[in-house]
């Protein structure tokens, strides 16, 4: 007979913040869930660094791989890069508040494609991140979504916008409009169900 241990987990976020990750990979926080991932490949990379390029540093901060704390989630996801003004979130510390997000990125691999889609812009959206881009090398486009509504697991975005690769993409709230021709395309694996 296997011994199994039955006690309560009570608090992901604790158990979260004391959690060894192996060295080569991510650990995220997605609704009192731990999703580990592989670290990212270089077209994965370099999407990244093509667009934290187009973002004014002088404005700014643009960090990548940088927790959020999402008010009334047990989320801490780690978005690919995360933008917020310069100076808002000043000093040390692990997780910054969503609320003083602009923007999130997300780049979609195979392995993240409904996480991206689906959990992250509904956890996005309930934390009130004003917009959240997702780019997708396998279908050649973006995703821009802006303007969170309801709360949990109902929140979503009002306003989304696809952009194909080689098309700008508009970043009003940056001040930016975002060039797509250099990035690069990963083979395309059977279509995800979302959009």
């Amino acid at each position: 007979m296997t011994a199994v241990d039955e006690r309560l987990i009570t608090d992901a976020a604790e158990i979260f913040e004391n959690l060894e990750v192996p060295e080569g990979f991510k650990a995220e926080l997605l609704r009192g869930a731990v999703v580990m991932t592989a670290g990212p490949d270089r077209v994965h990379k370099r999407i990244v660094q093509e667009v934290q390029d187009q973002i004014p540093r002088g404005l700014w901060d643009r960090l990548q791989t940088q927790d959020i704390a999402i008010p009334g989630e047990a989320s801490e996801p780690q978005p690919d890069l995360v933008v917020l003004p310069r100076g808002a979130e000043e000093g040390p510390g692990r997780l910054i508040p969503a609320p003083a997000v602009t923007l999130v990125l997300e780049v979609v691999s195979k392995n993240s494609v409904d996480r991206d889609y689906g959990d992250k812009r509904s956890i996005y959206a309930a934390g009130r991140v004003p917009t959240y881009l997702i780019i997708d090398p396998m279908a050649a486009c973006c995703v821009l979504l802006t303007e969170p509504i309801g709360t949990g697991e109902d929140a979503d975005y009002e306003v989304e916008r696809t952009i194909k690769f080689g098309s700008p993409v508009p970043l009003e709230m940056l001040g930016v409009e975002l060039a797509t021709t250099e990035f690069e395309t990963l083979p395309v694996v059977k279509r995800h169900r979302r959009p």
